[in-house]
């Protein structure tokens, strides 16, 4: 079987434009994703045995739990909306480089479509389950609710490890799962998008197999395309500058403190860290801390992110980056720090670590990082957990505007796409923080109060048919 010797692990996804100039093999595995990619094989075993201790499934039906609770949901609301609508397995075959045939699994859930058409990414990694793609299109449905975009929520994947294959294996097993999910996704019905182990040219192989299918070019299936193929500008960045605007605010409006000068921790150093550490760091907060799955890295000084990222590109690890010293993925997250942002997997802050942490405010980056027994630990420190249904939204709302585009065929300009998403996100900031005042709510439950509230409402106005 070959192997593409080019990792692309926890690279910065550059200009999307410019990756379409890269060679074969650079494209295919440069992350444009909204997670950090493991690196190194035993590292990642370790980190994975780490993330699922407790099932995502589990952490997201019980933050649903606890909204309904608070809100006195109907009994029937609840049972139908804490369970996926629809779920796809598919098992498919694909042609090694070496002539041998593969098989695959892979996975579609499709959380809500009472909104909507669903939305959510696919991921490529060795731990994807059935029970994780439950969990993600769950969150998806709530973020994509709060956000007020006309979307449900939906995830897949496919279990295996994308450097394990070269190019062009990545190419036929990408084209044989989305032949797979042809008569199941559509700009009306489902538009995916990347995430782990996925990126741009993931993208534009899925559109092209679609597109093969109904006779015509179908742009509008999917977001997070290259811009050559209908993608927008804007989204390589989207997500970890939503953290940063998002984050901005709370200091101001909930802590009392600006981001400038502020001490940042960033867990995870993929395309959500690395933009997160980027702007945040362009707006004057001090990184003073970053980790991969090799381990972590610490400065009191600070760190230069786009000195990291050179490191990375020539290194393949954050690790030895000059003037810092080496720590690991635990004392990263129980650094003294003005913000902790975890950016990389599930499950990464529980009732075994919570008590240890000190940051201020817990940005979550990714989703689903911290459970529901560390949100009470925290939430009793005095912590502010900003959670991910509105932190990391900017992906998701930017993906959106992508589609619309692609549906008017008419493009924005950079400019615009940035104002849209702060407007959109700030705005809904100010009902999420309006709603925990009013309420006396920590601001997970006033997010998950707000967003299962609209789909409520939606229920009720359409009824159920027949």
């Amino acid at each position: 079987m070959a192997k593409n010797n080019h990792t692309g692990v926890g690279l910065v996804a550059e200009p999307i434009a410019v990756k379409a100039r890269e060679t074969e093999s650079n494209v295919a595995l440069l992350t444009d994703t909204d997670h950090s990619l493991p690196s190194g094989d035993q590292p990642r075993r370790r980190q994975d045995k780490v993330a699922h201790k407790a099932s995502a499934y589990s952490v997201a039906q019980d933050q649903f739990d606890r909204a309904a609770t608070a809100m006195n949901l109907e009994p029937y609301l609840r049972e139908y909306l804490r369970v996926p609508q629809r779920e796809l397995i598919v098992h498919f075959p694909a042609h090694m480089d070496n002539g041998e045939l593969k098989m695959f699994t892979g996975f579609r859930v499709q959380h809500s479509t009472v909104k909507g058409p669903t939305k959510g990414g696919i991921r490529y990694h060795p731990a994807v389950t059935l029970d994780e793609c439950r969990a993600l299109a769950m969150w998806m449905t709530w973020k994509c609710s709060l956000m007020n975009l006309p979307y449900g929520g939906a995830k897949g994947g496919v279990i295996m490890d994308p450097r394990d294959h070269s190019t062009r294996e990545l190419e036929r097993i990408t084209r044989r799962y989305a032949t797979e999910l042809a008569s199941f996704i559509g700009p009306d019905r489902d538009i995916p998008a990347p995430d782990v182990g996925t990126n741009a040219q993931t993208m534009a192989w899925i559109m092209d197999t679609y597109s093969m299918h109904r006779g015509a070019s179908v742009p509008a299936v999917i977001t997070g395309k290259p811009v050559s193929v209908g993608g927008t500008v804007g989204r390589e960045y989207a997500t970890g500058l939503g953290v940063t605007y998002v984050t901005r605010a709370i200091m101001e409006k909930k802590v009392g403190h600006s981001l400038e000068d502020s001490t940042v921790a960033i867990q995870g150093f993929g395309n959500v860290g690395s933009w997160t550490a980027r702007t945040m760091s362009e707006r004057g907060a001090r990184v003073v801390a970053v980790s991969d799955v090799t381990g972590g890295i610490y400065s009191a000084n600070g760190i230069d992110p786009r000195g990291l990222i050179r490191h990375l590109k020539e290194n393949g690890t954050v690790l030895g980056y000059p003037g810092s010293d080496q720590i690991s993925n635990d004392e990263l997250l129980t650094l003294d720090v003005d913000i902790l942002v975890p950016a990389a997997m599930e499950g990464q802050i529980t009732k075994h670590n919570a008590d240890k942490v000190k940051a201020r405010v817990i940005a979550e980056g990714a989703n689903g990082p911290v459970t529901p027994e560390a949100d009470s630990i925290l939430l009793d420190k005095g912590a502010t957990i900003i959670p991910d249904i509105l932190c990391n939204a900017g992906g998701v709302v930017v993906s959106y505007f992508e589609w619309v585009q692609d549906l008017q065929a008419f493009f924005w300009d950079e400019g615009q796409v940035r104002r849209q998403m702060e407007r959109l996100l700030l705005d809904n900031l100010e009902i999420v923080i309006g709603t925990a005042t009013r309420h006396k709510y920590d601001l997970r439950t006033a997010a998950y109060t707000i967003a299962i509230g609209r789909i409520t409402e939606a229920v009720k106005m359409r009824g159920i048919y027949p």
